[in-house]
Order: structure tokens, then sequence, then C-alpha cells
């Protein structure tokens, strides 16, 4: 296997590690005003990600990085013809970060509405942003035979950009709704249990389409398996968690987003971007990669550094394991009664 395809394959391992970790926190933000009834609820959702969520989007730079370093040609025609979904998915990510961090430095009624507001639109707008970009990308770009964008900024947001923002969405809530039900106990995790129940076949099935569409059009007998394991996947998920099985219908639903990202990214090879304007115009590894002795340099620092950074952060996941209940929110103290 030459070194430009075990680079393609470790972008698109990256990518699915992001949607995997990130899609759950960012479910779990969205959902703040569905299952959070009550501050304490709300309080208890935001601990169960309090200590993942900022490592979990280092997964989003590395990611982009990789496509920039080891396929500049890539990230020169993909990001330019998509401004607009990736200027939008750095402002929710911003508000977002903001809002975790400011939510806990003060404690009142008005203040905490406000800033779970505020994580709940930067959850929202970053998850259907990046399923924007990566629809629109895999399923095609108006690019020419310079691999330019053609047409206004709003060119490259067709169907395809909708198709994959409301696949990412459905997948990140219900993912969410999964982890809460494995990580949290009380009202929430019977209410998560409910969401995923009655959500899990419907938010499955743009992600499913979004790879079918790709397999249709480029795809082989493998990425036929890999679209039916997906699919499979769904029904064992939706299954086990009727019956309260939360951890095997988590594992579940994740296996159904690496099978489906699978036939996605492994129908689209060796095209990194299609054209809508012209088959031939199609952006592939061998046009945009770097040269091959600097995948190899690239090949051995990933190879030292990469298990630091996966050890560390299974370290991060295995030290916060245990599942959480509620505790009393945190109000200031009252002034004292004067004389």
């Amino acid at each position: 296997m030459d070194l430009q395809t075990v680079w393609f394959a470790a972008v698109a391992l990256l990518w699915i590690g992001f949607l995997l970790l990130e899609g759950f926190d960012f479910g779990v933000a969205a959902l703040l005003p569905v299952l959070g009834r009550k501050p304490a609820d709300r309080h208890l959702m935001l601990r169960s990600i309090g200590p993942l969520w900022d490592g979990n989007e280092v997964w989003l730079i590395t990611a982009v990085g990789a496509v920039f370093a080891a396929f500049p040609g890539w990230y020169a025609s993909w990001l330019p013809s998509l401004y607009l979904p990736f200027v939008l998915v750095l402002f929710g990510l911003i508000i977002r970060a903001v809002a975790f961090e400011w939510r806990h430095s003060h404690h009142t009624e008005q203040w905490d509405a406000t800033w779970t507001r505020v994580i709940v639109a930067g959850s929202l707008i970053a998850s259907l942003g990046i399923g924007a970009a990566l629809g629109a990308t895999t399923l095609g770009l108006p690019i020419d035979d310079a691999g330019n964008r053609v047409g206004g900024a709003f060119s490259g947001l067709s169907w395809p950009a909708l198709l994959g923002a409301v696949a990412v969405l459905g997948f990140s809530l219900v993912h969410g709704a999964l982890f809460l039900a494995l990580k949290v106990d009380g009202d929430v995790r019977t209410r998560a249990r409910q969401f995923a129940v009655r959500w899990t076949p419907v938010a499955a099935i743009p992600l499913l389409v979004w790879a079918g569409l790709t397999h249709l059009r480029y795809g082989t007998t493998v990425t036929a398996v890999l679209w039916l394991v997906a699919a499979l996947s769904v029904m064992v998920a939706w299954a086990r968690i009727r019956v309260g099985r939360e951890g095997q219908a988590f594992a579940a639903w994740g296996a159904m987003l690496v099978a489906a990202a699978a036939t996605i990214f492994g129908a689209a090879y060796p095209v990194v971007v299609p054209s809508t304007i012209d088959p031939a115009f199609d952006l592939t590894i061998a046009e945009a990669s770097v040269s091959d002795y600097t995948l190899t340099v690239m090949t051995w620092a990933a190879a030292v550094g990469l298990p630091v950074v996966l050890g560390y952060q299974a370290w991060t996941y295995w030290v916060f394991r245990k599942r959480l209940t509620a505790e009393p929110v945190h109000e200031e103290p009252a002034a004292p009664a004067h004389a």
C-alpha cells in the first residue's frame, strides 16, 4: 500500500474519530433544553461531558491539519469552496467553548439560562456546519480543472450539503442521548433512553442515504457490504436500547457511523473532491498529495506521537468512566438580613 493511500485512510480515521467522540457531546449539549427540565438535570448533563468535550475537539484540528500536511491540493480546493460552513463551524465552536467556561463562573437563574442557550446554539451550528462541509465534499463541489470553486460563496451549499448537515446532526442527537443513558442516572437517564428509542431509526436515515448515494456513484462490493453493516447496526442499536442495554446500543450506534463513514470514504477513493461540473475535474489523492519523502517523515512522526495522544485520551475516559448522579446546583448565598 502506497503512502498516499495510507494517509487518505488516516484522514478518514481522524474524521471518524472526531464524529464518534465530538458527536456525543454535540448531542448532549443540543439536548439540554429537551432532556434537562430542571437546573439540576442540565447541570448533570454538562457534568457528563465536562472533562471530555475540549479533548474531543482536538480530533477536528488533527483531521484538518492532516489534510493540510498530506494533501495540500485537497486543502486548497476544499476550504475556499466551503468558506461559509467552516466559518460557521469556527463561530459555533468558539461561542460554545466560551459558554462552557463562563456558565460556571457565576450562578444565577438568568446567567445559567443565557449561557445554556449559547452552548445549545454553538453545538447546533458546529454540527450542522461540519456535516454540510463533509456532505458537499464527498458528494461533489463545483470545481473547475484547476480545483477552484465556480460560482459565488453559496455555490457549494447545494442539496449534498443539506443532507450532510442533517445526517451529522441526527447522528449526534441520538449519540448524545445514548451516551447520557449510559453515563448518568435518574430522570435524565430515563428521558434519554426514551428519546433514543423514539428517534434512532429516523435519525439514521440521512446518514444511510448519504452513504448509499456515495456507494451508488463510486462504490464496490466492499462498500456495499459496509453499507449493509451500517444498516444492520442501526437495527441492533434500536433493539438493544428498547430493552435497556445502553452500552450495547451505544456501541452499535457507533459501529453504524464507522461503517457508514467507511462506505463514504471507501467509495470515494481515490477522489478527494468530486466535481459537479465535469468528472474529468475530480481531484484525486495523486494530484493533491505532497511528495513521498514528506509523507515518509510524517508517517514516522505520527507513529511516535499518535500512540501517546491516544493513550492519554483513553486514560481520561477511564478516569471519568463512572456513572453520574444528580447533585444540588450551587447557589449564591443569600445576603444577610439587616437588623
